[in-house]
């Protein structure tokens, strides 16, 4: 999935980003716990370099408990402080202002002995579209003050928020690289949600999550669907979804493309259960579980 996207509001969010942080304390990275280095924009490491940083797993709810284990284990080795949250329920939120101020405990010691009055700790709050930043702003300011929605690209503005007197935040627009040069990264991002629905080819993209499942979470499968038994390949997994839910076309053959979008879907929604769609070791192999082929005509 060779996708090019890069909006002009993201080139002007980068740029507002880069011309911000001299007034930064923490930077919050926001990734999605379920492809965590999908959802990491490679640009982030050379904008916020040298400063104190939080990454926040969101959407654990979602995500294979195991699976972000051993991803908080990946950034631990990395000297990364990692929390999973939901930033809807709010679990796991409640933490984030004691870890933002021991991050910036040596700024704060450094402003005191020079004789500096305190301020409040700022921090910056930066993720690709979709992740959930504006739903963790409202949640931490316990008010609606950032626009959500469930499609990419909804922050469009950096908007300054007060919590309390101790902390503000800084929201900003999602960043996206502008073309996925990994493959499978394109994939893992279009499943979650991450790009618009309309640049996404939805068969492509199932087969990719039904073959990962496969290997990784069958009995979802099986349980889901009401199957006795695993089809041999993805593409008959596609087909028994089709007739499962009801996606014929004319002379009883299944329409893949409307199968995969309801897959897909059920996969967002959380109906597959929670599911991770990559794991430290995927980023290893040579040929990664779920590897894009030539759909068959």
């Amino acid at each position: 999935m060779a996708i090019q996207w890069f909006p002009g509001h993201m080139a002007k969010a980068r740029r507002q980003v880069t011309e911000k942080l001299k007034l930064i304390d923490v930077v919050i990275e926001l990734l999605d716990a379920r492809l965590p280095l999908s959802s990491r924009n490679p640009m982030i490491d050379e904008i916020v370099s040298g400063k104190p940083r939080l990454i926040l797993l969101n959407k654990a709810d979602l995500a294979d408990e195991k699976a972000t284990d051993e991803w908080i284990a990946y950034f631990r080795k990395l000297g990364i402080r990692t929390l999973p949250i939901d930033a809807l329920s709010g679990k796991g939120v409640g933490k984030l202002p004691e870890l933002c101020r021991e991050l910036a405990a040596e700024m704060l010691a450094k402003r005191s002995e020079k004789g500096m009055q305190g301020r409040a700790i700022r921090i910056m709050i930066l993720g690709i579209p979709n992740v959930g930043k504006s739903s963790l702003i409202n949640r931490l300011s316990k008010r609606a003050v950032a626009q959500t929605g469930d499609r990419p690209a909804v922050t469009k503005a950096q908007q300054w928020v007060k919590m309390g007197d101790t902390l503000e935040l800084l929201d900003t627009p999602g960043i996206l690289w502008p073309k996925f040069e990994d493959q499978m990264v394109g994939l893992r991002l279009a499943a979650s949600g991450a790009i618009k629905d309309e640049l996404i080819d939805f068969t492509e993209v199932a087969l990719f999550v039904i073959t990962y499942m496969m290997h990784y979470y069958p009995e979802r499968l099986l349980d889901r669907f009401k199957l006795k038994a695993l089809p041999e390949d993805r593409v008959e997994m596609l087909e028994e979804i089709g007739k499962k839910r009801g996606c014929l076309i004319s002379g009883g053959n299944i329409d893949y493309d409307k199968a995969a979008e309801i897959f897909l879907r059920e996969l967002r929604s959380g109906k597959l259960g929670t599911v991770s769609l990559e794991r430290p070791i995927d980023w290893e192999m040579d040929e990664p579980i779920g590897k894009p082929v030539s759909f068959p005509e």
